[in-house]
């Protein structure tokens, strides 16, 4: 039998012990930091981070966020370094070497290799004495008193360092470049988060279901184009542009509150100062003002001339939520 309270007492313990290494780095914070930062911005080559075992794990996360953040990097295994993968490491790049122990037999093979070709070489390292801290020309302390496994042997705290002194990084650089969200989108054009930051109102926009009716249209003629456009709204329109809207959900209320409303036309239930938005919006913007007002359309309005209507459903079904 599983005893919840005991399961929950570990995890706790782990997510405790792994804050507190975290938080520990901010005192090993000096100038090596601003160092590596300062010469990764200005270079112009590639930044190269190397690793073993679960080093090299995290090593690749590292190379993935800072490519998606502006920082051309690529990843080296150290044990596939010395089998013809240096060939990857050019003039000008700056090499950062990932490693608990600084000790490993794999990195004390590399580090004198690497020193050949004359690049910077960046260490982050629990051990600021070992080889790899000895020979870097700049070394991030990332030293925790012990590991989250209740045996202080599998790699928690430790790669949980390493993994925060990249970010940390990363930020920085983004800080420096003033990367905006625009950049960022740049490099993640795929899925849900690039459509999210680069796709634009008009390029989902049906123009072939563009409910509209004039101002003295009848009730009838309301709910047959609120009907056949299947949008649960239709746009009242005075010369192309956008005096008032209607929804299915206006039409319930008129019937529920009207015994006749054969003499009523569209501008006697219509809303007024509908929420519009431009063609060229992000659509992450149109999401924002549909989630704002708890609407679930908007009138697409360029320089006063109606263009459609852009609805909630449109937005889930490319997948943006």
């Amino acid at each position: 039998m599983i005893n919840n309270d005991i399961l929950l007492a570990s995890a706790k313990k782990t997510i405790l012990s792994e804050s507190k290494s975290i938080a520990n780095l901010i005192a090993f914070l000096d100038d090596n930091f601003a160092k590596t930062v300062e010469i990764i911005h200005n270079s112009t080559g590639r930044l190269v981070v190397t690793g073993i075992g679960k080093s090299a794990i995290i090593a690749q996360k590292i190379v993935a966020t800072l490519n998606s953040t502006g920082t051309p990097s690529l990843f080296l295994h150290a044990s596939e370094a010395i089998h013809g993968d240096l060939g990857m490491v050019q003039a000008g790049d700056i090499i950062i070497c990932i490693s608990k122990s600084g000790n490993s037999p794999e990195i004390k093979v590399l580090i004198p290799l690497l020193k050949r070709f004359g690049n910077k070489l960046i260490a982050i390292t629990g051990n600021v004495t070992s080889f790899l801290g000895k020979e870097a020309d700049y070394v991030l302390n990332t030293y925790v008193e012990n590991e989250a496994c209740p045996i202080n042997l599998a790699p928690t705290n430790s790669t949980t360092a390493q993994l925060v002194m990249g970010d940390a990084i990363a930020v920085c650089l983004m800080e420096m470049k003033n990367f905006t969200a625009e950049d960022f989108a740049k490099f993640h054009p795929g899925g849900a988060l690039g459509k999210k930051l680069l796709l634009r109102v008009g390029e989902m926009l049906d123009t072939t279901h563009k409910p509209f009716v004039a101002s003295n249209s009848n009730i009838k003629t309301v709910i047959v184009e609120i009907s056949e456009k299947r949008l649960g709204v239709t746009a009242v329109v005075d010369n192309d542009k956008v005096i008032g809207v209607i929804t299915d959900g206006d039409i319930r209320r008129m019937l529920n509150k009207t015994e006749n409303f054969s003499g009523l036309t569209a501008q006697d239930i219509m809303t007024i100062h509908p929420k519009t938005i431009a063609s060229t919006a992000l659509v992450s913007d149109a999401l924002d003002i549909l989630e704002n007002f708890s609407i679930t359309q908007l009138m697409v309005v360029d320089e006063g001339s109606y263009k459609g209507v852009l609805h909630l459903h449109d937005i889930l079904k490319e997948g943006i939520i």
